[in-house]
């Protein structure tokens, strides 16, 4: 099966409690490819590229996050057209 990206914004107490870290950390279990960035906002964006499986799996823990986080609401957006990066990054 293809590879699929999603890009995903994150709403809640997520920033300062190692969420972007622990995305990274899920991503690289599953494979995936993408980012994970602050915004100023107080929101994370998040860019996951990967097989469909692991990309569902990862979003669906985006819903909780990591120990510390409280997530309100998570957004997604199917990628229909995306260049998937090499690796996953923090920013």
């Amino acid at each position: 099966m293809a590879d699929c990206c999603v890009r995903a914004w994150v709403t809640g107490k997520v920033q300062g409690v190692l969420f972007r870290r622990s995305t990274q950390h899920q991503a690289l279990q599953h494979r995936l490819t993408g980012y994970a960035k602050n915004l100023p906002d107080g929101r994370v964006e998040v860019l996951l590229c990967g097989s469909p499986e692991d990309v569902k799996t990862v979003s669906e823990w985006l819903w909780k996050g990591p120990d510390g986080a409280q997530v309100t609401h998570v957004e997604f957006n199917v990628l229909d057209q995306c260049h998937a990066p090499d690796h996953f990054a923090t920013y």
